[in-house]
């Protein structure tokens, strides 16, 4: 089976439940699936720039140059002919 067609079957599914609902049900149904579309919008927009800007530290530049130092692994195994 489709991914679409599993999801329009779900769809289809949820359209059969909400048939008994009063149209002012529907109408504030309708109106929180909005909200929370907005608001997942929003989630993912301001992820999205949280990615980005200037790496923050209380740590000076010698100090972190030197925490990455001391934290490199060498496991190069050389090996004779």
């Amino acid at each position: 089976m489709d991914a679409i067609d599993f999801n329009s079957k779900i769809i289809e599914g949820y359209l059969g439940l909400l048939d008994n609902l009063s149209p002012s049900n529907k109408l504030d149904l309708i109106a929180k699936l909005t909200a929370s579309v907005k608001s997942d919008l929003k989630l993912k927009k301001s992820s999205f720039k949280k990615a980005f800007g200037a790496f923050e530290s209380s740590k000076s530049a010698e100090e972190i140059i030197e925490e990455i130092r001391e934290s490199r692994v060498f496991n190069r195994q050389i090996e004779s002919f």
